[in-house]
């Protein structure tokens, strides 16, 4: 049976109110690009190819002009997404490899172990990389259902041009790698060697989506479906559907399949008449792999790119869709982020938050039209293994000094190659967000006073989470899952 929630109204008047919206649960459809950038929608900007489902979910819902992945990188951005936590809080960092033997630890609630609480069937299909042995499967994480990859896809022996890779070819961290594992459940069904087999990722993806969605259709069950795409990581695959479609080249083909997988599943849901109650958000798990050149994303301008905790590196497009509760056509500019999401479902739903300390917080008001409130009032920055570098609130934010790789320093790669990525290191800046995006003129001379607040702000967080620049422990921490 369909579960019941309580009604919820809000004092300000105009608000869209829980008490007009049907009293079942909502469906919940979570979609991750993977390193996809702030400028790669025709909502934002892109060019040389359109995203027409992409731009009807943001006509029909709510776009977020201030939404932050949990770091910039694969990993780490994925564990703060599941578990509302900043991903150092939960011991993860980096991106895993194949023979890591550690993963999420078992003790941490993810978003889908809160809402199987409350009756959800819970279904994921696509990259999962919180740890690749089957103790840190998604079946071990609360999923009822899962189709995959255990990591990102380049993580396979092949080299750029698509051939296996030999003791000669110069790729020695490829040659150690086993070959693409595709995994439904917990076991192995297929090896991917060729990208020709990758490029039927996306389409087996949501076949599977809408197989888990039939299903509960079927059980009459809500359900929570996380869908996180292989694409457009590199190397780009495309099916013969899209190989070629756009003017831009094979990024511009990715993105335009991952538009029409998203088509796919708003057909499902209103051929099953599941449209009205399905709540829908699409993002991006951090920026585009800069150095990559025309077989990489766009940060819109945004300076630098992935693994930088500079904007290019972790402000990501991010919509709703929630017919009857989010309003049409809205745009937030208020701070927000990817470990929101989960104690914005928990509120939705009414489900109990994870007994461990969470770092989100619920948007809820936000997505019911209310901008007059701003749930997140700061956003901190920790990138490597634990360092922060940065913290922001909604106008200004305050960089610390740290070394970062660079994508300004060398020409990017071309057609899959990489380019080399440089080197630099940056002094306490601030920039102010509002006029410069681009974190091109540090102000820290013209506004003394905001420097202090959020040095005070950070050096909390430094109690709390601990900070390696500083060389601070931190007192919140907690270990990551291990396999001895």
């Amino acid at each position: 049976m369909m579960h019941q929630i309580t009604k919820i109204t809000f004092a300000c008047c105009g608000l869209v109110s829980f008490q007009a919206y049907a009293q079942k649960a909502p469906n919940i459809i979570l979609i991750l690009a993977d390193d996809m950038g702030y400028g790669d929608l025709t909502v934002t900007g892109a060019t040389q190819y359109h995203t027409p489902a992409i731009d009807r979910l943001a006509g029909e819902g709510m776009t977020f002009t201030q939404f932050y992945s949990a770091q910039p990188i694969s990993s780490a951005s994925r564990a703060g997404l599941l578990t509302g936590c900043y991903p150092n809080r939960v011991g993860i960092s980096g991106a895993l490899y194949p023979q890591s033997k550690i993963g999420l630890n078992k003790d941490e609630e993810t978003i889908a172990e809160i809402l199987k609480k409350k009756g959800y069937m819970c279904g994921m299909v696509g990259k999962w990389h919180l740890g690749s042995m089957q103790p840190f499967l998604p079946l071990q994480n609360g999923f009822d259902d899962y189709l995959g990859l255990p990591y990102s896809n380049d993580m396979w022996p092949v080299d750029y041009e698509g051939n296996r890779v030999t003791p000669d070819s110069g790729l020695a961290h490829k040659l150690r790698h086993p070959a693409l594992p595709l995994i439904d459940g917990n076991e192995k069904v297929k090896e991917i060697w060729t990208l020709e087999d990758q490029g039927q990722l996306t389409t087996l993806y949501t076949q599977r989506a809408i197989q888990f969605i039939r299903k509960c259709k079927h059980e009459e069950t809500p359900f929570f479906l996380y869908f996180a795409h292989s694409m457009p990581h590199v190397p780009l695959a495309v099916s013969g559907k899209f190989k070629g479609k756009s003017r831009q080249g094979l990024y511009g083909d990715a993105m335009m399949e991952i538009d029409w997988s998203l088509q796919e599943i708003m057909n499902t849901l209103k051929e099953y008449q599941l449209d009205e109650n399905t709540l829908i958000i699409f993002t991006s798990d951090n920026g585009p792999w800069a150095n990559f050149g025309n077989h990489a994303g766009s940060t819109g301008g945004l300076r630098e790119a992935k693994a930088t905790t500079f904007e290019g590196g972790q402000r990501v497009p991010c919509i709703m869709r929630w017919k009857g509760v989010i309003p049409e056509g809205k745009i937030c500019n208020e701070l927000t982020s990817a470990i929101d999401i989960l104690p914005t479902l928990a509120e939705i739903t009414k489900a109990a938050s994870p007994s461990n300390k969470i770092d989100g917080v619920s948007i809820l008001p936000l997505l019911t039209g209310n901008m007059d409130e701003s749930p997140r009032k700061y956003f901190l920055y920790y990138y490597g293994g634990n360092d922060l570098e940065a913290i922001r609130d909604s106008r200004f934010k305050l960089i610390f000094p740290h070394e970062h790789e660079s994508y300004r320093t060398n020409l990017p790669g071309n057609d899959g190659f990489p380019g080399i990525r440089g080197r630099s290191r940056i002094s306490v800046s601030l920039f102010d967000m509002r006029r410069d995006p681009g974190e091109q003129y540090n102000v820290a001379d013209l506004y003394p006073d905001a420097v202090k607040r959020l040095s005070a702000v950070a050096d909390s967080a430094r109690t709390d989470l601990g900070d390696n620049l500083t060389k601070r422990e931190g007192e919140n921490r907690r270990p990551h899952g291990s396999i001895e």
